[in-house]
């Protein structure tokens, strides 16, 4: 599996940058998402249990929107 670089946070600091990359997979689609680890623990109690080969990442809107664009493109919808 290859991973293609779609975006990262504008407004985040070099090397610390929450980033969405699109993958190759055939099987599905599927994108990986580099972000902020969560360890609030309000909000993992609000979660609940995670799978121990899972984790959960916060990121900012502005870095979904590089998905939202790219899925426009695949279907034609781009404006």
């Amino acid at each position: 599996m290859r991973a293609e670089f779609l975006g990262k946070d504008p407004e985040s600091t070099e090397g610390a940058s929450p980033t969405l990359f699109a993958t190759d997979r055939t099987d599905r689609v599927t994108y990986i998402a580099q972000g902020w680890k969560v360890t609030d623990p309000q909000v993992l109690a609000d979660v609940g249990p995670v799978p121990d080969h899972e984790t959960l990442i916060e990121i900012p809107e502005e870095v979904l929107k590089f998905y939202a664009r790219r899925y426009a493109e695949e279907k034609g919808t781009d404006n």
